[in-house]
């Protein structure tokens, strides 16, 4: 039997003979320890978005929410809609809005380190020329005088391969068809978000629901995760989007402005949503007219203003109003108060702009500056889908193109909204609240 000396001695002969091998190995353990500790800290701290978003886009209309966190544009809007310097520290128009002159800043980068000059910066138009006769030097020579052309090169630029000068990078892109699929971006700090694209809210939380995405932003309908658990609901009210009813103005029944109107007073717009609106332009814009005829619910009015519409035209009388699928709900409840107007409506779903209809509900993106021109003048046959014609209407949204100062143009639309708002093409109703769900 061998005896507990025999090992002592043993072990004590292994301890001096490999002492520095093994102290060696304890400090390299303890340094592995503490370096995969530290990396492991890091990697706990950064953030991985999986974020589920509707629509379809392409590389060169991604939206907005998106753009700005990857680039800036020569200028930038605040929350009021006046333009701001970006890239371009200060810009000018020699002969009253047909040129722009912008100046680069000197401390802007790209983000691989690179400075930006004016022959960095991608901006394609059809009705201008781009000429940069130096680095810090871009300008655009527009065919026609067009006031809001600060506001329209807000738009990030970018170069090859989405090459911004934001905190975020593009690093991969995903495309199926002409359409991103998917793309991922990542900040200095390593974090990440991952914008999935969907083509329908129920596609969206099916996504949600397999564990695709663990975010989802500009939700219109949040009762479809009614009941969920585990799951928070943000809620924000978009003033920038305006859900409205648009009527086709050549058709033989809403041609007529009285009832258009009638149309308007009879909605009870205090049932469909608080975030009422009244005017197609934004309430945060410098433009808005908080004073226009706001149409509130009033039955009385409505019925009168149909009484004095010939018989003849009322007597078989019905309204088609079309949809998307999302504000179904809401044409149910617009459909109810026509009813009781005596005026047959019939309700039908579309997913997009029908190409006839007699009216149609849907949500509106507001221009960020109050130039409308392309919804409403008499000329723009693709754009101005309620084919509407008014030539106190056009001048005025001509006029608004052409004012370089700020003061004359709020005037103008101030008196664009009240004339538009009283003939009644459209109808205002709210600002729809978009909702973001996440996981707990």
């Amino acid at each position: 039997m061998i005896s507990p000396r025999y090992f002592i001695r043993l072990a004590t002969t292994f301890i001096t003979r490999f002492k520095e091998l093994i102290f060696l190995g304890i400090f390299i353990g303890i340094l592995f320890f503490l370096i995969f500790k530290l990396f492991l800290s890091s990697y706990e701290t950064r953030q991985i978005e999986k974020i589920g978003a509707v629509g379809r886009y392409r590389l060169d209309n991604l939206p907005l929410s998106i753009t700005n966190l990857i680039g800036e544009g020569l200028t930038k809007l605040d929350n009021n809609g006046l333009i701001q310097p970006a890239l371009a520290g200060s810009w000018s128009s020699p002969d009253n809005c047909k040129t722009w002159i912008f100046k680069i800043k000197p401390e802007k980068y790209w983000q691989d380190g690179k400075k930006v000059t004016s022959g960095g910066i991608v901006y394609q138009f059809s009705d201008a020329t781009i000429e940069r006769p130096d680095e810090e030097t871009i300008i655009f020579k527009l065919q026609n005088q067009f006031a809001p052309f600060p506001e329209v090169v807000s738009r990030p630029t970018f170069r090859k391969g989405l090459l911004g000068t934001g905190n975020w990078k593009v690093v991969k892109v995903s495309i199926v068809g002409n359409f991103v699929e998917n793309i991922t971006l990542v900040d200095k700090s390593k974090n990440k978000k991952i914008y999935k694209f969907y083509p329908t809210e129920e596609r969206t939380k099916l996504a949600y629901k397999l564990g695709q995405v663990n975010k989802l932003v500009d939700i219109v309908n949040k009762d479809i995760f009614t009941g969920w658990r585990n799951v928070i609901i943000n809620e924000e009210v978009n003033i920038n989007r305006i859900v409205a009813i648009f009527f086709n103005t050549e058709d033989k029944l809403l041609s007529e402005k009285s009832l258009r109107q009638s149309l308007a007073y009879g909605i009870d717009k205090n049932l469909l949503s608080k975030a009422r609106t009244i005017s197609p332009i934004s309430p945060n814009s410098w433009a808005y007219n908080a004073q226009v005829k706001p149409y509130n619910y009033d039955t009385a009015r409505a019925k009168e203003l149909i009484a004095d519409l010939p018989k003849d035209l009322l007597a078989k009388a019905s309204v088609r109003l079309v949809t998307i699928p999302v504000l179904l709900p809401v044409a149910e409840k617009i459909a109810k108060n026509w009813e009781a107007l005596g005026i047959k409506t019939i309700v039908q779903v579309s997913s997009g702009v029908p190409s006839e209809f007699q009216a149609f509900l849907a949500i509106f993106d507001t221009p960020q500056d109050p130039d409308q021109y392309a919804i409403w003048h008499s000329t723009q046959l693709n754009t101005n889908i309620t084919h509407y014609k008014n030539p106190r209407i056009d001048k005025l949204l001509e006029d608004g193109r052409t004012q370089l100062n700020q003061a004359e143009r709020k005037k103008t639309y101030l008196d664009f909204q009240r004339f538009l708002v009283e003939d009644s093409p459209a109808v205002f109703l709210y600002h729809p609240t978009l909702y973001t769900i996440e996981r707990k």
